[in-house]
């Protein structure tokens, strides 16, 4: 266990410090910081000032290790657009970006699964078929397309839910929330299904194939014989191994939620991380890029070494195979 837990933390070091090498080449090859901060108008003593204030002057390997120590701490410089803090910035829209995803991923869950197993225990039926021509829809529809059919039926016309914004929040320390009012329930509804139908219709249709795989299993077969209910096999021990890989892509799909809810904040004006993005992209905020780089590549990392961690210990065949091995 102990050097499964050092080879996957190895591993997290080396693709943690590839990303922010390559976070790392957009101050070198995407423009001039100094210009951006100062301007075309700026004075060449005024440039190099800032030049030698900011560490460019230096050889690129030590303004490398400069930048790896810096992003360790969590610092990534001034926002080139607004002046401040790229770390205050990230974290003012973290909680927001996070919330969406947790919201998303819960929908996902919570309605997926219960569809792939109806999918595959009832195959066949009409709403058995219902089910996979909606997946097929939910996988095929791009997100902004969704999102805009959303906001035109359930607040354009009929006036449901707020079409933008996050509604009111509430501080609590430096996280800002907003799943504890009404109203901010009421904003997320939209923007979360959006993002949650893809996810879902992926899950359902894990589930039903993984299920149906699943159920032609021999010790399938041995429990019936033994004469158990098709309650106890469908749930007892066919579900309970179904859900072994549904984990593993749920775990991953949550960094994706995260990663990729550029295009539903952006539809629903949503003040996250993903917004924050691509205000910057547009004005070639580069500490704002990089930083958003290196933090989502920390969350895909930690989330995959928890997810192998559970995997390590929900199935044992990984554990006899290591000690087999061994």
């Amino acid at each position: 266990m102990f050097a499964f837990v050092l080879r996957r933390l190895i591993q997290a070091v080396i693709v943690m410090v590839a990303v922010a090498f390559i976070s790392f080449l957009l101050f070198q090859y995407v423009g001039d910081p100094v210009v951006f901060l100062l301007g075309q108008d700026a004075r060449p003593e005024q440039i190099q000032e800032l030049r030698q204030a900011l560490g460019l002057d230096k050889p690129f390997v030590v303004q490398f290790w400069h930048f790896l120590v810096n992003a360790a701490q969590g610092e990534f410089g001034l926002s080139l657009r607004q002046g401040a803090k790229v770390s205050s910035l990230i974290a003012e829209r973290f909680p927001a970006t996070l919330e969406l995803a947790l919201v998303a991923a819960l929908l996902a869950l919570l309605i997926g699964i219960p569809m792939g197993v109806y999918a595959a225990l009832r195959r066949g039926t009409f709403m058995s078929q219902m089910f996979m021509t909606l997946s097929l829809l939910g996988v095929s529809l791009p997100t902004f397309l969704i999102g805009i059919l959303l906001i035109l039926v359930f607040a354009v016309h009929l006036g449901w839910f707020p079409s933008f914004g996050r509604g009111d929040i509430v501080q609590l320390g430096w996280w800002r929330s907003g799943l504890l009012t009404v109203d901010g329930w009421h904003h997320i509804v939209l923007p979360a299904v959006t993002l949650a139908i893809f996810q879902l219709t992926l899950i359902m249709r894990l589930v039903r194939a993984e299920m149906l795989e699943v159920l032609r299993t021999d010790y399938i077969k041995f429990a019936r014989a033994r004469g158990l209910s098709n309650r106890a096999i469908h749930f007892g021990h066919a579900l309970k191994n179904t859900l072994v890989p549904v984990m593993t892509i749920t775990g991953l799909q949550l960094g994706g939620l995260i990663a990729f809810a550029i295009i539903t904040e952006t539809v629903f004006q949503w003040p996250g991380m993903g917004l924050l993005f691509i205000q910057a992209v547009t004005f070639a905020d580069i500490p704002v890029m990089a930083a958003y780089l290196c933090l989502i590549a920390l969350i895909f990392v930690v989330i995959n070494l928890v997810v192998d961690l559970l995997y390590f210990v929900v199935d044992p065949r990984l554990r006899v195979g290591k000690a087999g091995g061994h």
